[in-house]
């Protein structure tokens, strides 16, 4: 008997044990507790951390729900300010403890963490609701930041954005529901200015005014995509350059970045709307299209061979780039096609570039140019169409010296185009990426703006232009069109070195660009714009160039809707076929 009564007795005491911390709480409510303000403190991480303290707020934002941070945002009320602007009066509540809703006042003890830079209370010892109150006003704020303070004093607070704010980056956006806004668009440093220390300082001060747009969740790869309401598509897409309105919610900081989670979810303007296609001019009578494929790798080119060594990972993978990709070369018509990172396997008939040709149509062929195309796993090919354009001699890529050992040494072809007596050089170099891995010495960042390897890239350029030196000229020559992707901003070293040989950037000489508006580059990375792919006319043929510019299809559209992206987008459309846009230069030869 005494054995199964007494777990009957001792449960209501039980019970009562659990309830006590919240009916002591409950009974505190009104009474003196730590101010928020106070844990916050004017610095970057809280004076009591460490330390348990009790607090008394109004739950802003609930974030207990399924897939979010497992807390909620506390703010004291409006009257209970202590007046101070270096002071934050909210904070984040870390427990899964499910009392309390938005619009309560609630009475709250635990100990003070900092948790990467995000102030937080955590082992929470009790939680008691002290009724309903009035929300605390947002607090309007814009970018940049007021005098490039950092906003450590709105912490967790509510805010709202004044104006509207522009979409700089969306490669978080499928990920973790993340876009990365800022007061514009933000344009390399280097793409405007020379490098050093003023260009390294104008990259900082971009990167301190940015602010992400989150989803107020912790999940990886949310479906649907959230941004742009009521989620992404193909057809509804967020472009680099569209702007959001309307933003409200709490400030937050996690990973790094200042962020808003919102309340309500904010208006999208498509103020960047995907582009028609170059009109080609009449007086045009070759056009040249370059491209750098983002991989394009095709296993062993017999249906197998998947994943292979870079881009796509399965036959199904391929064939959806592969489509994208022939869509995008093949819309503007173009005479002449310029890659860049093609598969590095060769010139049969079960190689990327036949299958890139192929794709293509009938009348497409490609330059083979076996045994001098390095030892990477990618490299430069040209393509032309055979009913307007026929290649003249062999092409030829550099037998000796530095550009004959680097990766990816340059390919040069004569074309002469049809009803034309004056073929043109046309040179498709790939110049060494910025990436860090493996930098030494003078290759290591120089903290110039032109990040690793910019001495690889000089080197390479003053060989390349040494090696055309060397090429045979024919008796009459238009001149010569060096393209592709130079991984160089428009101000870097590289440039420079082929504005002082005499070639012009011809992208350059019909759009200016400058540090206030600069709508003609191809390639984004982390949240800034710039030129990485060039059109560079030597003098004797700069003035035979009609029209050049970049198609902007690529590099502005979410890497969600590429051929590997979680969102399902038609093969025949061009729009994010690579993360580089075209370059489409225009001739009258």
């Amino acid at each position: 008997m005494t054995t199964s009564t007494a777990p009957t007795l001792r449960l209501p005491f039980l019970l009562l044990l659990l309830w006590l911390p919240a009916i002591a709480a409950a009974e505190g409510c009104g009474t003196p507790a730590t101010t928020i303000s106070r844990i916050q403190g004017p610095g970057q991480s809280s004076p009591l951390a460490g330390q348990s303290v009790t607090v008394e707020g109004i739950i802003t934002m609930d974030s207990r729900h399924k897939g979010g941070f497992r807390g909620f945002y506390l703010q004291q009320a409006d009257n209970e300010t202590d007046d101070n602007p270096q002071t934050s009066e909210a904070l984040f509540i870390y427990t899964n403890r499910s009392v309390g809703k938005r619009g309560e006042r609630v009475r709250v003890t635990g100990r003070v963490k900092e948790f990467h830079g995000l102030t937080e209370m955590t082992d929470i010892d009790a939680i008691a609701v002290c009724g309903k109150a009035q929300l605390p006003g947002p607090i309007p704020i814009s970018l940049p930041w007021p005098g490039d303070r950092q906003p450590e004093y709105l912490e967790n607070m509510r805010v709202s954005v004044s104006g509207a704010l522009t979409v700089i980056d969306h490669y978080n956006l499928a990920p973790y529901g993340e876009l990365t806004l800022a007061a514009g668009v933000q344009t390399i440093p280097t793409e405007t200015m020379e490098p050093g220390p003023a260009a390294e300082a104008l990259f900082q001060f971009q990167q301190h005014n940015r602010l992400v747009l989150d989803d107020g969740k912790g999940l990886r790869g949310p479906l649907p995509v959230p941004w742009p309401t009521p989620e992404l598509s193909a057809n509804n897409t967020v472009r680099i350059g569209d702007r959001v309105r309307e933003l409200s919610g709490v400030l937050d900081f996690r990973f790094g970045a200042w962020r808003v989670q919102p309340l309500y979810p904010p208006i999208f303007q498509h103020a960047n709307p995907r582009p028609v296609t170059p009109i080609r001019p009449e007086a045009a009578t070759l056009r040249v299209v370059t491209l750098n494929l983002g991989n394009l790798f095709n296993g062993d080119g017999r249906g197998s061979g998947f994943p292979a060594e870079r881009g796509a990972e399965s036959l199904r993978e391929f064939e959806k780039q592969l489509a994208r990709l022939a869509t995008a070369l093949r819309t503007p018509d173009p005479d002449i096609i310029a890659v860049t990172e093609v598969e590095n396997d060769g010139y049969d008939n079960h190689s990327a570039i036949a299958d890139l040709a192929s794709a293509l149509g009938e009348h497409w062929r490609y330059v083979k140019s076996p045994g001098g195309t390095g030892n990477d796993a990618i490299r430069t090919d040209l393509l032309y169409r055979s009913d307007r354009v026929e290649p003249e001699g062999n092409a030829q890529r550099p037998a000796s010296g530095t550009l004959h050992t680097i990766g990816r040494p340059p390919v040069a072809q004569l074309f002469r185009p049809e009803n034309s007596d004056s073929p043109v050089r046309i040179i498709v170099a790939h110049l060494k990426s910025k990436a860090c891995r493996g930098a030494k010495g003078p290759n290591q960042d120089q903290n110039d703006g032109q990040g690793c390897y910019s001495h690889s890239r000089e080197q390479a350029t003053r060989a390349m232009l040494h090696w055309i030196d060397t090429l045979p000229k024919p008796d009459i020559l238009a001149g010569t069109l060096i393209t592709g992707d130079m991984n160089s901003y428009a101000r870097e070293t590289p440039l420079q070195l082929m504005t002082e040989a005499g070639y012009t950037n011809a992208v350059r000489h019909f759009h200016n660009c400058n540090e206030t508006a600069c709508n003609r580059t191809s390639y984004s990375y982390r949240g800034r714009t710039g030129t990485l792919d060039y059109s560079l006319v030597s003098a004797e043929l700069v003035g035979r160039v009609v029209g050049a510019t970049t198609w902007p299809i690529n590099a502005d559209e979410p890497r969600a809707l590429s051929y590997r992206g979680v969102v399902p987008a038609p093969e025949d459309q061009p729009w994010r076929s690579s993360d580089h846009d075209p370059v489409i230069t225009d001739f009258s030869l």
